[in-house]
């Protein structure tokens, strides 16, 4: 049986876009030429490999199994090409990663910015998730690492992290809103408005529990890119929630104000992030990856207090 790598990434496409138009374009190739591919893996596989009768192109079962094996391949073949081409330094290849959406709304991008400096021939490719998408795409080797909140990871042998600085985070509003003169807000009054936040990280979601007395809690506005829940914030009564990570928020010229809320004290570990660098334990990183990483934690280091003196000249 042969297998050709290009029809193995034709595969992945069509995986990724559930459309032979989309996937073709995504690959640049005709749609005539693209459907022939599949058909020729299908051909050399001796199985059929999508449905075409559902809706979203679903694999069958042998597809499933093919779909697992490309992701291997075709990420050992590009870790291979990358390695090849830094064998004599790193003025060239791609690193991938990804990152969550407190750390890539500030820090990544400051680092990638010091990386591309000092590596402008290198490429970076880096993906904004929640931590279990990131996590998928470090397992089928498509990323080398990723950053994150590290809780679900540190006490698996399966996983190295290394820790980054923690930061506080804060709860937020427009200025002009009700509660922005206050001194402090109570959690009744907190909970008088709509809140728009992620809790997907589980210190949020327990802080926002405890403070409305409910044994679990759904925020009436949820998402995971941060600036998107700011600018509702910034245009409506609700509350949010922000992290010294957030360039949103330094940038948002006085148009947010921090709140202090009684009874959450700064010496709790819930209100601080706990975001690292997570890989796999035992997975030789490429110089870039080890390069991009070293970045990301001077970086980490530098904007630290600049970022905690500008979030303390704007809180109330």
């Amino acid at each position: 049986m042969h297998i050709d790598l290009r029809q193995l990434r034709h595969l992945l496409a069509l995986h990724e876009h559930r459309s032979f138009v989309a996937a073709a374009v995504a690959v640049n190739l005709s749609q005539s030429a693209f459907s022939r591919s599949i058909q020729a893996l299908e051909h050399s596989v001796g199985y059929q490999l999508v449905d075409r009768g559902s809706k979203d192109l679903a694999p069958t079962k042998q597809g499933q199994i093919v779909l697992d094996h490309a992701r291997r391949l075709v990420s050992g073949a590009r870790q291979l090409s990358n390695e090849i081409q830094q064998f004599n330094g790193l003025e060239a290849g791609e690193v991938r990663f990804g990152c969550g959406p407190a750390p890539g709304a500030g820090l990544v991008p400051k680092a990638i910015a010091r990386f591309i400096d000092r590596y402008p021939k290198a490429r970076v490719h880096y993906q904004v998730d929640d931590w279990q998408s990131l996590n998928k795409r470090l397992l089928t080797e498509e990323f080398e690492f990723f950053v994150a909140d590290t809780r679900q990871f540190e006490a698996d042998p399966e996983y190295h992290t290394q820790r980054l600085r923690p930061r506080k985070w804060h709860f937020c509003c427009r200025a002009g809103h009700p509660l922005a003169k206050l001194p402090s807000v109570t959690g009744e009054q907190l909970f008088q408005y709509p809140l728009a936040v992620t809790i997907r990280p589980p210190n949020l979601r327990k802080v926002m529990a405890d403070l409305s007395c409910r044994p679990d809690f759904t925020p009436s506005v949820e998402c995971e890119n941060s600036h998107s829940l700011l600018s509702v914030v910034q245009h409506s009564n609700a509350i949010g929630t922000v992290g010294a990570y957030s360039d949103t928020f330094l940038n948002a010229n006085g148009n947010l104000v921090l709140l202090k809320i009684e009874g959450l004290t700064e010496e709790q570990d819930e209100l601080h992030t706990r975001y690292g660098i997570v890989c796999r334990a035992g997975y030789r990183l490429s110089p870039l990856a080890r390069a991009m990483i070293e970045v990301i934690v001077q970086t980490d280091e530098l904007v630290l207090e600049e970022d905690a003196y500008a979030l303390e000249n704007l809180a109330v």
